[in-house]
């Protein structure tokens, strides 16, 4: 009689496998709902219900776990916003104005951020949540270089070639922003001290993601690009600075040299950002007009501004003639449509403009805490050699945000990856777990 013998048992990798990254895979889910498209109607979307969840999971897992939710150090710099916005959202002027504002801040610089610093429990869900990011940067650039090559994008200088992939034309920052993030990590991961094989794939990435960055036409996100990866480059040391500047620049001149890809039109775009005095364009001379009106507002109310989503409503009395009516968006499978201008583009101008002074210090004094906290942990990673990768990549997407915030503000359904990267950030700052026991 032959005898049946019983099957291997699963090792404990195969079976622990999919339990190990079980905390992290909301914030992956949250990230991978902005792969989907979103309607223009500008209310709530998908992402945003999920980054609600989000918060729920963390708070689950801290009661099955009874676990100190957070450091006292970290409960201070995530809650120092809290008083600008309370104080804001008291001086609101109207209840329902000043609830959805509070939501909305409590949102995306407190609740998402502390609840992501928690749900990373160590460097491998860093790195997975920096992949996530990448693979969520190539699939919107793929989709926004289709856009350009089929011209079916965003209008832009009368052409429908503007690459916004699924965010559409009412939401022309929200793929130059999501690319931005998956090149700053493509670069970290690249720099860092991980596997030959991963840094190789992340330096593809990396050089594959400048093309729909460039067909963005965003200035912002360029700038704001160019500063954070300058920026990891040096930290991460000159030798290797030097080879990735070479890399960058041979792809940019097969890409636009060689291939022609939007040769002037982004010749043009790039000299724009240096016209600022001489012959700006319209929307230029429309965001320093607001930028003047928000500072007028708040001379007005210095300590603790106009109140939440007050900033449309105070606007006409600030703004000079010079501001037009809105900006026309269409395209991109989206018909003509006329976008009013609701707020100056520069989150610390509007900040100061509906929070006062009180608010602007309480919020960008936990964004310059993070960053300090979060360059000695780097600093830290480089003379250890251990984990310098999700350094760079924490540090390098706190840097981009705090540039673009001089150039944009939170707004439209990429706003729940800012949470997203503040949390990354807050957990390689403050976390015991994040540096290393530093």
């Amino acid at each position: 009689m032959t005898q049946v013998l019983p099957a291997p048992p699963l090792t404990a990798a195969v079976v622990s496998a999919p339990r190990r990254f079980l905390p992290v895979l909301p914030v992956i889910a949250l990230v991978a709902m902005l792969a989907l498209p979103v309607s223009g109607d500008g209310g709530g979307t998908v992402a945003d219900a999920v980054s609600g969840l989000v918060v729920l999971c963390c708070a689950v897992r801290l009661v099955r776990g009874r676990r100190r939710p957070l450091s006292r150090t970290a409960a201070v710099v995530l809650g120092l916003p809290v008083v600008g916005i309370a104080l804001a959202t008291a001086g609101a002027a109207s209840p329902g104005a000043g609830a959805a504002g509070l939501v909305r801040y409590l949102q995306v610089f407190v609740l998402v951020p502390a609840a992501v610093m928690l749900l990373v429990r160590d460097r491998r869900d860093a790195r997975l949540i920096a992949w996530s990011l990448v693979g969520l940067a190539l699939w919107q650039g793929a989709i926004g270089v289709h856009q350009y090559a089929t011209g079916t994008g965003a209008s832009y200088m009368g052409e429908e070639i503007r690459a916004v992939g699924t965010f559409g034309p009412t939401d022309i920052m929200g793929m130059a922003a999501v690319v931005s993030f998956g090149l700053v990590c493509a670069l970290g991961l690249a720099l860092g001290s991980g596997p030959a094989r991963q840094r190789t794939a992340a330096v593809v990435c990396a050089l594959a993601l400048l093309l729909p960055l460039a067909l963005s036409f965003s200035r912002g996100a360029w700038i704001a690009t160019a500063v954070t990866c300058g920026v990891q480059l040096a930290l991460a040391g000159m030798r290797r600075a030097v080879k990735v500047f070479a890399a960058v620049t041979a792809a940019a001149v097969v890409l636009v040299g060689g291939l022609g890809v939007g040769t002037a039109m982004l010749q043009e775009r790039i000299s724009s950002i240096t016209q600022v005095a001489d012959a700006p364009d319209q929307s230029v001379t429309d965001r320093y007009t607001m930028w003047a009106a928000a500072v007028d507002m708040w001379r007005d109310q210095p300590l603790t501004g106009v109140g939440l989503k007050g900033f449309p409503d105070h606007r006409d009395g600030h703004a000079s003639l010079a501001l037009s009516s809105g900006s026309d968006t269409d395209g991109a499978g989206a018909g003509f449509h006329r976008q009013p201008l609701l707020s100056p583009h520069n989150m610390y101008l509007l900040v100061l403009s509906e929070q006062g002074l009180l608010g602007l210090l309480a919020l960008a004094g936990s964004w310059l805490a993070l960053l300090v906290c979060g360059l000695r942990g780097l600093f830290h990673a480089r003379r250890s050699g251990a984990g310098l990768d999700c350094a760079l990549v924490a540090c390098g997407l706190l840097i981009w945000q705090l540039v673009d915030f001089a150039y944009a503000d939170i707004g439209g359904p990429s706003t729940v990856l800012t949470a997203v990267v503040l949390g990354l950030a807050a957990w390689w700052a403050l976390s015991p777990e994040g540096a290393g026991e530093r």
